[in-house]
């Protein structure tokens, strides 16, 4: 409970404008398929999260993903990032109809989808889906 409480604090932090004072977040990476393909083969959980830079409910979700990210529980969480105007033929092929969309899988298996989310508790229990 502890470790959820630090977490909800890093991420009203980021939501304030500050940054933690230590710990390094996962860094997103740019959608590929073949680091897709890769992490899928490993059994790693994955975040494919699909936003827009002009979205406000997808600047909420970022400081709320990197603190979470940062939790030792998410160390081996692979977070790929598409782009919901740019990359429109990965939109589709994902099912996504609007920005904000996080998908979460477990390995090769879709376990959970989510579109809009801003509450932190909420976010992590997505999360956790894929541990």
């Amino acid at each position: 409970m502890t470790n959820r409480r630090h977490v909800l604090v890093l991420a009203a932090a980021f939501l304030a404008g500050g940054r933690p004072a230590s710990g390094q977040a996962a860094d997103s990476t740019a959608y590929d398929q073949s680091a897709f393909e890769a992490a899928q083969a490993a059994g790693r959980p994955i975040l494919v999260q699909i936003s827009a830079p002009w979205c406000p409910i997808c600047r909420a979700q970022k400081p709320i993903l990197a603190a979470l990210s940062a939790d030792p529980r998410f160390k081996s969480l692979a977070v790929f990032t598409i782009d919901f105007d740019a990359q429109r033929d990965l939109v589709r092929r994902f099912g996504a109809q609007m920005q904000s969309t996080l998908i979460i899988y477990k390995g090769g298996t879709e376990v959970a989808r989510s579109v809009g989310e801003t509450q932190p508790e909420w976010i992590e229990q997505l999360l956790e889906k894929a541990l």
